[in-house]
């Protein structure tokens, strides 16, 4: 262990080569660079599998002895300020380390596929390690100033992989709204950074957690409660918080290996772990720590809200996500450290896991003749997949399983001890919480039973298929005229997006396959001297590299719960591994001992039984509105009087309540909207004020005094004429007007 961390200061820089590399490249030698652009993908994987090594031994070392190792050096000093720079090593940064490079790995691998027919493919990498570097180099960050360079080095790669394809309107737009959204977090972590210099008179990690504990905090609380509140603003802009949430969703333009390495499992994750790494310092605060769970309980309930009626396969996969998020915001805020991060581990390798497999759907649908790219994402589009890509769906059933909080599989276990954690919190925290896993369920299998069960879209129909049916036949409403709501055309207009092409989700028009669909071809890949052309009239399986990282995740998160599992040890006490890898710093600064703790069985398998059965609920009515359950009831007399029931209870308030409730949910809450017109609007109104004010106002006054003096030059230019008579005339008429004035 003494021969390991005084190295671990090359982690970041691992990566960092092949970018160099490649923009080397593509500046001397463009064509043989871009010929030979395949090769570039095995030393990116190589030089992360090193770091993931690495990290895999400094995460056994952490188990075997957690401890604290810090090397610092100054890099300018300056009278009474040093700024230095180092690297810190504790159990958080080892499981951060193998977090971002087991799931990177896997997205590396997946996207030579993905990327393979993309012009792009050189940048695309490029910006992906140098992504990799910043984010390990965030997690080993030894003080506050060098996050913040690292975080503004993933907020730039995050934009730049955001508008990867930056020649369509709706990834430009998306990026320099992230850009935008996360520079007012940034800014009021830059602002919290330098307040906490101010008081403790240090950066360093480990000297902010010893002064600030011993401050006395009673005459300054307000102040600190600020800085710390200015800090949190950061993680709230870059985990997707609410309100600084908005940015996610249209995030989701990207690639989608980006969707699953950036939008899921890491980037994302720097808030959650930037709360976590200052927990010992924001846990002697406690109306941050209630800001922080209200944060997170907000911010669940809204993901699982607004995903409920998104059409796109990424943006519901993305509320999944920014709910997911607030589900660990709450546990830090409630003082569940080791819940907040274990969920995070797991949530991890599951969103990972469902990223890729949409992406797979994506790649194969996009190769069907006649399909866009605004199709390829729609999941009223889809249906019956399951049939053409078997792998792809079971392993997309395996994350959504996960997401849901299904035994044995990962999320399960961290989901479930955080809904434990909320009950001895607050009751009001902990129904909102259970409800929402309950919620999380309908949203996920809704995504499921959409994309692959149900008939295929008529898109997909070989000639000798003569069976045809809607586009929307698993749909919520049902077949034409069968469903349980009967819709308002005249409020489709309220489902329209100003970026976004959106196809109405009460359709009645069957679209047939094109007549000449067999005699398309479309490119398949561009990659030189391996250029073939394939046309598909149906979705069809991914290759193996794209299957292979997809599995692998599956495996993950069928057997990472373990982890969340009681051992024994030699003398027969129950401890738990997460008291061993995820234990707050400030534990391990004042006595680097065993926690022991108990597992009462009993009431974990209570706990477990209430939280399974109401995800289970979930999932039933989620089966129930779109089509497996209710096509194989809805013949049955009894059942077809509990859905008028069902029915008339739901419309009580008016036919159009389900319809209002969808359009809120699909229309993201109308947040977007309240933006531009009360914020976007506003600035741009008063900076419009602001404009007249001084272009009519202030210039208009100089420019007046300008033209005044002017005119009255002009003016004495023609009554000067150098007569003295004149001059005495005028002068005796003045004083004449002047006398009269006065006397009179």
């Amino acid at each position: 262990m003494q021969y390991t961390y005084p190295y671990s200061w090359i982690i970041p820089f691992i990566p960092l080569p092949v970018p160099i590399l490649i923009g080397a490249g593509l500046l001397l030698f463009p064509k043989a660079t871009k010929d030979l652009r395949r090769m570039w993908v095995f030393p990116s994987i190589l030089f992360l599998s090193i770091v993931m090594i690495f990290s895999t031994y400094l995460a056994i070392q952490q188990t075997n002895n957690p401890s604290i190792y810090l090397s610092i050096w100054s890099w300018t000093i300056n009278n009474d300020f040093s700024l230095e720079f180092g690297y810190f090593v504790d159990p958080l940064t080892s499981i951060m380390l193998i977090l971002i490079t087991t799931v990177g790995i896997m997205v590396l691998i997946y996207s030579d596929n993905y990327m393979s027919h993309d012009q792009g493919y050189l940048r695309f990498f490029a910006y992906m390690s140098f992504f990799n570097a910043s984010m390990l180099g965030l997690v080993t960050s030894s003080n506050l100033i060098q996050i913040y360079f690292f975080w503004e080095f993933v907020g730039m790669c995050s934009y730049l992989l955001i508008g990867f394809w930056f020649t369509r309107p709706t990834a430009a737009n998306a990026c320099q709204k992230a850009f935008v959204t996360n520079r007012v977090g940034d800014f009021g972590l830059l602002v919290g950074i330098l307040g906490f210099y101010w008081i403790t008179g240090s950066l360093e990690f480990r000297d902010l957690f010893e002064i600030f504990n011993n401050l006395d905090n009673e005459g300054n609380l307000l102040f600190y409660t600020l800085c710390a509140f200015l800090l949190f603003a950061g993680a709230i802009a870059k985990s997707a918080q609410f309100p600084l949430h908005v940015w996610l969703p249209d995030a989701m333009e990207g690639p989608t290996p980006i969707s699953a390495l950036i939008h899921a499992a890491t980037m994302v994750a720097a808030g959650i772990f930037l709360v976590a790494r200052l927990f010992p310092l924001l846990i002697v605060l406690p109306y941050i720590m209630k800001l922080i769970a209200l944060i997170g309980i907000i911010t669940l309930l809204l993901g699982a809200a607004l995903g409920l009626a998104q059409t796109d396969i990424k943006r519901g996969l993305a509320y999944s996500t920014m709910s997911q998020l607030g589900y660990m915001m709450l546990a830090l805020g409630m003082g569940s450290y080791q819940a907040a991060l274990f969920h995070l581990i797991t949530h991890a390798y599951s969103k990972a896991l469902l990223f890729l497999g949409s992406g797979a759907i994506i790649h194969s649908m996009e190769t069907i003749v006649g399909y866009s790219p605004d199709k390829s994402q729609n999941l009223v589009l889809m249906g019956g997949l399951k049939k053409r890509v078997p792998i792809t769906k079971t392993s997309f059933l395996l994350g959504t399983l996960s997401l849901c909080g299904i035994p044995p599989l990962g999320c399960f276990w961290s989901k479930d001890k955080i809904l434990n954690d909320s009950w001895l919190y607050s009751p009001i925290f902990a129904i909102i919480a259970y409800s929402t896993a309950g919620l999380t369920a309908f949203y996920m299998f809704r995504i499921y039973l959409l994309t692959f069960e149900g008939h295929l879209n008529v898109y997909f129909q070989t000639y000798s298929e003569k069976k045809k049916s809607s586009v929307y036949s698993t749909s919520l409403w049902g077949r034409e005229g069968q469903g349980l709501i009967k819709p308002n055309y005249s409020l489709l207009p309220l489902l329209t997006s100003n970026n976004y092409k959106r196809i109405p989700f009460f359709f009645k028009k069957k679209n047939q396959l094109h007549s000449n669909g067999r005699s398309i071809t479309v490119p398949f890949f561009t990659i030189p001297y391996f250029g073939t052309n394939k046309s598909f009239l149906y979705p069809h399986e991914s290759d193996n590299t794209m299957l292979f990282p997809m599995l692998l995740l599956g495996l993950f998160i069928l057997f990472i719960g373990v982890i969340g599992i009681p051992f024994f040890n030699q003398k027969g006490m129950q401890l738990d591994i997460l008291s061993k890898m995820l234990n707050p710093s400030i534990n391990l600064l004042h006595q680097n001992k065993k926690i022991e703790m108990g597992w009462n069985w009993y009431e974990f398998l209570t706990n477990a039984t209430f939280s399974v059965s109401i995800a289970s609920c979930g999932i039933l009515i989620g089966s129930f509105l779109y089509k497996p359950v209710y096509s194989s009831l809805q013949n049955l007399y009894f059942f077809n009087s509990f859905v008028k029931s069902f029915y008339n209870k739901l419309t009580i308030f008016g036919d159009k309540t389900l319809y209002v409730i969808y359009a809120w949910s699909y229309n993201r809450g109308y947040i977007d909207f309240f933006y531009i017109t009360f914020l976007t609007q506003g600035i741009r109104f008063f900076a419009e004020v602001i404009n007249f004010f001084d272009r009519r106002i202030i210039d208009g006054i100089i420019n007046g005094f300008g033209i005044a003096s002017f005119l009255i030059g002009e003016s004495m230019k023609y009554v000067g004429g150098g007569r003295i008579s004149s001059y005495l005339l005028v002068y005796v008429s003045y004083i004449l007007i002047f006398l009269f004035l006065l006397i009179y």
